[in-house]
């Protein structure tokens, strides 16, 4: 299940509605879920992200097996991360940009068992390079988020903030990364609307 996040969230920080179980969620699938917020953490993370700082998300998550990572994989990667970022924004055609991403980034599936888990599917071979699977992994997640919910998946309305999310509310209307984005929307077109100045 995608996972939740609270206050305004900073550089590497995940953003989620959070889940309301069996009230009012959207259930996404296990892949999809666990992947997009890979996708999630992997764009939001960009703007300060070091190989380390990369491993250590990855260990937070579990992500396994984890490998290492070049700087100048880690350029491929940042440059990866701005592909996804232009899928969660829809700046462009959202569909033809994860079909380019997939078909990138994806081998054969198959299923895998590694490190004691649950059959799982993999879309890259487990003992590739991680950049290789990271790519693949998060290309698959956001395309099965996309596909349950194009609508679900965006960027933060609030000029400036950039933030990206995966809404898993019951209404699937969220339009802001944080109640704090939004609140400050909210003052700004309220003031607007009594006339008052309205800072930058």
């Amino acid at each position: 299940m995608v996972g939740s996040s609270t206050g305004h969230p900073q550089e590497g920080h995940l953003v989620f509605t959070p889940p309301a179980c069996c009230h009012g969620s959207v259930h996404f699938n296990p892949y999809g879920g666990l992947a997009a917020e890979l996708a999630v953490m992997l764009v939001n993370a960009v703007p300060d992200l070091t190989p380390d700082r990369l491993l250590d998300l990855l260990r937070e998550r579990d992500y396994r097996p984890e490998g290492t990572c070049s700087a100048e994989e880690l350029a491929e990667l940042k440059a990866w991360a701005r592909r996804l970022e232009d899928v969660f924004a829809g700046t462009v055609d959202r569909v033809a940009a994860l079909n380019a991403l997939l078909a990138e980034s994806a081998t054969q599936p198959y299923i895998s068992e590694h490190h004691g888990r649950d059959p799982h599917l993999h879309f890259a071979r487990e003992d590739g390079p991680m950049v290789d699977r990271l790519k693949a992994y998060t290309a698959s997640g956001l395309a099965h988020a996309f596909c349950q919910d194009p609508d679900r998946i965006g960027r933060c309305d609030r000029e400036g903030c950039g933030t990206v999310y995966v809404d898993t509310s019951r209404n699937g209307r969220r339009r802001f990364c944080s109640t704090r984005c939004s609140n400050r929307v909210h003052v700004a077109e309220h003031r607007r609307s009594r006339g008052e100045r309205v800072d930058a």
